[in-house]
C-alpha cells in the first residue's frame, strides 16, 4: 500500500492529516451508536411483540449477518476506487437504512425492521472495511495498532450514546403490559399500543438519519489523502492464497469472530440479566448497560496508553483470562454480584477488537484491503453467536448459564494472544 496524498506529513508517513483523522474517527462514534442502540432493540421487541430470547436474537443475525456478506464486496469497491468512495458508499447505506425505520413503524412488521436493520448493517460493514485500515494507513506503521486503538476508543463513547438514547426515546415509552397481558387485549387495543412503542422505536433511527446525510455531505466535499494501491486491479485468487497461508491472520479472522460474538451476547443480554437478578424493567436496566459501556470506554483510553510500556499480544492474552474469570462469576454468582461481573466484562473487553485487527493485519501490505474484510466478515460472529445463547436460555431456563457461550469465546481469544505473540517474536 502507498500513500498518495499531497502534503509532507503524509509523504513523510509520520502524522495523520488532521480533518480528515477527525471526519473518519467520527464514523466510529456513529457505528458505536447504531451497535448498541439495535442491542437495546432485543428487550424492546420483545416486550412489544411478545417474543423469545431467540426470537429476538433474529435482530444480530440480520445486523451482523449483513457485516459477513457485504465485507469483501466493500473492500473489491475501495480497492477498485479509493478509501473515500468506500465510506460514502457505507455512509449512503446507513442513512437509507435508518430512514427505512419509518415506513417500517408504519408496516408494523418485524420482517420490515429486519429488511431496516440489515441495509443500515451493510453501510456498517463498508464503513468498517474502509476505516479501520485507513487509520492504519494515515500514518507511521510501528503505531499503526496504537492508532487504531484511539480511533476505536470514540466507538463506545457513540455506544453509550447508543443506549442513552434508547433508554429515554425507546425503553422508557414501551407499555408495562407483559406477554400474558397483552395476550388478553384485543386486536384494536394491542395494535394501538404497539404503534406508539414502534413509533418510539423509529424516531431515534430516523433523526440518526437526517443527521448522518448532513456528515456525508461534508466528507463528500472534504479533501481526503487517496492512500490507495498502485494499481486498482484485484488479484482475488493469488491474494486470498497469501493470506490463507499467513497462519497469523487467519488465526486473527478466527478470534475476531469469536470476539465480536461474544460482544454482542454480552452486551445483547445485559438488560435481560439485570431484569431477572435485579427484578427490574428495561429502562432501569439499561442502567447498568450504560454503565458497562463507560468502563468499557474508560478502559479502551487505559489500554491505548499501556500499550505504550506493554506488548498488544500480552494485553490481550491477559484481558482474555479476566473475561474468562468475570463471565464465570457472571454465569455461578448471579444477584448483584454477577451483574457487577458482567460489567466487568466490558472492561476486559475494551482492547479486544482494535488489537485483533491490527496484529493480524501486521505485514500483510499489498493484500492489506482484502485482508481487512475477511477481519470486517469476522463480525459475522455476532450474528451465530447470540442466537445460540438465546436458544441456551429458552432451553435451560436460565439467562445466565447461556453465558457459557461467551466464556468460550474468551478462551479461543487468549489462545490467539498466545499464537500472535509467537508469530511476532520469530518476526522480530
Amino acid at each position: 500500500m502507498t500513500d498518495s496524498g499531497n502534503s509532507p506529513s503524509e509523504k513523510s508517513g509520520l502524522r495523520a492529516p488532521l480533518l480528515p483523522f477527525i471526519l473518519i474517527t467520527s464514523l466510529f462514534f456513529m457505528w458505536g451508536l447504531a451497535n448498541n442502540l439495535t442491542d437495546t432493540l432485543l428487550s424492546a421487541f420483545r416486550r412489544i411483540m411478545s417474543m423469545s430470547d431467540f426470537e429476538t436474537a433474529w435482530i444480530q443475525f440480520a445486523f451482523y449477518g449483513a457485516y459477513f456478506l457485504l465485507a469483501l464486496p466493500a473492500a473489491m469497491f475501495i480497492k477498485r476506487f479509493t478509501y473515500k468512495s468506500g465510506v460514502l458508499l457505507g455512509l449512503g447505506m446507513y442513512v437509507a437504512g435508518a430512514l427505512l425505520f419509518f415506513p417500517a413503524s408504519i408496516a408494523m412488521q418485524y420482517g420490515f425492521f429486519l429488511m431496516a436493520l440489515f441495509i443500515l448493517a451493510g453501510g456498517l460493514s463498508v464503513l468498517e472495511t474502509a476505516c479501520n485500515p485507513y487509520i492504519i494507513a494515515m500514518g507511521d506503521p510501528k503505531t499503526a495498532t496504537r492508532r487504531l486503538n484511539l480511533a476505536q476508543s470514540f466507538n463506545p463513547i457513540g455506544s453509550i450514546s447508543g443506549v442513552i438514547i434508547s433508554k429515554f426515546f425507546i425503553l422508557s415509552h414501551l407499555d408495562i403490559a407483559d406477554a400474558d397481558e397483552r395476550a388478553l387485549m384485543t386486536p384494536e387495543e394491542l395494535t394501538t399500543i404497539q404503534q406508539l412503542e414502534l413509533n418510539a422505536v423509529m424516531g431515534p433511527y430516523v433523526t440518526i438519519g437526517f443527521l448522518l446525510l448532513i456528515l456525508w455531505i461534508i466528507i463528500a466535499r472534504t479533501k481526503m489523502p487517496k492512500a490507495s494501491d498502485e494499481t486498482p486491479s484485484i488479484n482475488l485468487g493469488p491474494t486470498l492464497r497469501r493470506l490463507f497461508r499467513n497462519k497469523n491472520y487467519v488465526m486473527g479472522v478466527v478470534a475476531q469472530f469469536f470476539y465480536v460474538g461474544a460482544q454482542i451476547c454480552v452486551w445483547s443480554f445485559t438488560i435481560r440479566y439485570v431484569m431477572v437478578e435485579l427484578d427490574l424493567r428495561e429502562a432501569a436496566a439499561s442502567n447498568y448497560y450504560i454503565a458497562a459501556l463507560v468502563v468499557f470506554t474508560i478502559f479502551r483510553f487505559i489500554n491505548t496508553f499501556l500499550m505504550k510500556y506493554f506488548r498488544p499480544e500480552s494485553l490481550l492474552i491477559f484481558s482474555a483470562f479476566l473475561g474468562v474469570c468475570s463471565t464465570f462469576l457472571v454465569i455461578t454468582g448471579g444477584g448483584l454480584a454477577g451483574v457487577y461481573a458482567l460489567v466487568a466484562i466490558s472492561a476486559f473487553m475494551s482492547l479486544m477488537f482494535p488489537t485483533i485487527f491490527g496484529l493480524a493485519s501486521k505485514g500483510l501490505g499489498q493484500d492489506t484491503k482484502i485482508g481487512s474484510s475477511g477481519l470486517i466478515m469476522a463480525i459475522g460472529g455476532g450474528a451465530v453467536l447470540p442466537p445460540l445463547q438465546g436458544l441456551v436460555s429458552d432451553m435451560t431456563g436460565s439467562i445466565g448459564i447461556s453465558f457459557w457461550v461467551p466464556l468460550i469465546c474468551f478462551v479461543i481469544i487468549a489462545f490467539y494472544g498466545w499464537i500472535s505473540r509467537n508469530y511476532n517474536r520469530a518476526e522480530t
